[in-house]
């Protein structure tokens, strides 16, 4: 007979599986939303965006002349060292020349036998070729010694140059590492500015764009004589767009003749691209192309915005004439030049173009009229 036993009843019966799914579900939902709220980023405004790339653009900056300056110092020393192992090559051939001359005399006393000039002069009997042989013996020892003397100079001379050479060799290796962490560092900033960017809306770059270019869009069109005439103030090269554009200035010219052409040369290159490291002449970074305009007027200028500020008179904002080196933030990483009425040339970032700008749009931190 069979059993009839009370069927099992799970400790979850359908009831409360469901209730346990319903709860379950929620509370996933409830953390999702909660890990959500909590977790996601705002997305940034516009004026974010611009104020975090402005500052990633000035980083870069700054990284863009160490590297100038690494660079500078790096092809200093290749050019010492190429210098150093030409002489000794030089030198080397020298060398070799005369070791050829002493192996000469060498072969020449292995055929006479070897013997000493005074014991072959002892067994000559003929006063006349005794007198012969000592002089031209007193020749040959001169010879000799003038030979000797000679090895032992270009060896020292060797010496030294190696020794010079290799202490360049250990500079140009250190300033090449420096080159390399620089350029890391200023292409590590761009590539982030160059992502912030990516991610804005057409809409938020347009608005970005508006935002950065309407400080000196005035000032560029000025330059470019597209509002207006462009009459030259009389012995300066200026146009009308360096007069002042606050009223209270009036015409200003340039200080002398070589200003005049640094200004002349730097309005020439408007509309040329920026690029870090770029000194012309299709594309300049800041201190590359203030370096090219005074290069064009017979002054060479150092290649960095750090020591182009030492290569002059300092003046203060107030005495600032055209073809002046105008300086920015504390670190002194950006440059442009002066062309008067409170308005520089200037090579801002990438994607901005050599350009005419306003001179108050960035902190100013000093100025240097070139002697």
């Amino acid at each position: 007979m069979a059993a009839h036993r009370k069927p099992r009843q799970s400790p979850f019966g359908r009831p409360a599986v469901r209730t346990a799914a319903t709860l379950a579900l929620a509370s996933a939902a409830t953390t999702t939303l909660f890990e959500g709220s909590g977790h996601a980023d705002p997305r940034p405004t516009t004026a974010q965006v611009k104020a975090k790339v402005d500052r990633l653009y000035e980083e870069a900056e700054a990284a863009t002349e160490r590297y100038n300056g690494a660079k500078e110092k790096a092809d200093e020393a290749r050019t010492a060292f190429d210098r150093l192992r030409d002489e000794a090559a030089r030198r080397t051939q020298r060398l070799n020349t005369a070791r050829d001359g002493l192996g000469a005399m060498a072969a020449a006393q292995y055929r006479t036998g070897g013997l000493d000039p005074a014991v072959q002069l002892a067994l000559t009997s003929d006063p006349d070729e005794y007198l012969e042989r000592a002089a031209l013996a007193e020749k040959a020892g001169a010879r000799q010694a003038a030979a000797v003397t000679a090895v032992r100079r270009e060896l020292g001379a060797i010496r030294q140059l190696r020794g010079e050479s290799a202490g360049h060799l250990t500079a140009l290796r250190r300033n090449e590492a420096e080159l390399r962490r620089q350029k890391t560092a200023v292409l590590g900033k761009l590539a982030e500015a160059r992502t912030l960017l990516a991610r804005l809306t057409a809409e938020e770059r347009a608005r970005y764009e508006a935002a950065t270019a309407g400080r000196d869009s005035t000032a560029t069109s000025a330059g470019n004589g597209t509002s207006g005439g462009t009459a030259t103030t009389a012995g300066s090269g200026l146009t009308r767009a360096d007069r002042s554009s606050g009223g209270d200035r009036g015409p200003v010219t340039a200080p002398d003749g070589r200003a005049a052409q640094a200004v002349s040369f730097a309005r020439a290159q408007l509309g040329k691209p920026y690029v870090w490291g770029a000194t012309g002449p299709s594309a300049y970074d800041c201190s590359g192309l203030t370096q090219a305009a005074w290069r064009a007027a017979g002054v060479s200028l150092p290649r960095t915005t750090y020591t182009q500020i030492n290569a002059g008179q300092r003046v203060s904002r107030s005495q600032l004439a055209p073809g002046d080196l105008i300086f920015f933030y504390s670190g002194i990483s950006h440059v442009g030049l002066y062309i008067g009425g409170g308005q520089m040339i200037h090579a801002p970032r990438p994607g901005a173009p050599v350009r005419i700008a306003p001179i108050d749009e960035m902190p100013f931190a000093g100025a240097t009229r070139v002697a």
